[in-house]
């Protein structure tokens, strides 16, 4: 299963969030199957996004693209870090 994690400082994370919802249908065309967001305990703008993709080579696509680039930049995103993964085991204890 393909994942995408994601670790980025936003300007603020309210501003942020309002354009990541904005972008949920171009997130859903592109791919994204489901996503949860996570944020720093002391760091309300530092944030971690993990999403899961119907292919990793989709993912690289959005992420790369033109468009993306403009919406992290309206969204006030600075130097993101991206995680291309393949799960290979999931467990419950």
């Amino acid at each position: 299963m393909p994942y995408v994690l994601i670790l980025h400082e936003v300007a603020s994370y309210p501003a942020w969030k309002l354009i990541f919802d904005q972008a949920a249908d171009v997130r859903k065309q592109a791919g994204e199957i489901s996503y949860q967001l996570f944020r720093h305990d002391t760091d309300a703008n530092s944030i971690v996004h993990f999403s899961q993709w119907s292919s990793l080579d989709g993912a690289r696509r959005f992420f790369e693209s033109p468009e993306l680039v403009e919406i992290r930049t309206r969204a006030g995103v600075k130097a993101p870090h991206f995680l291309y993964l393949d799960q290979i085991e999931q467990g419950v204890l």
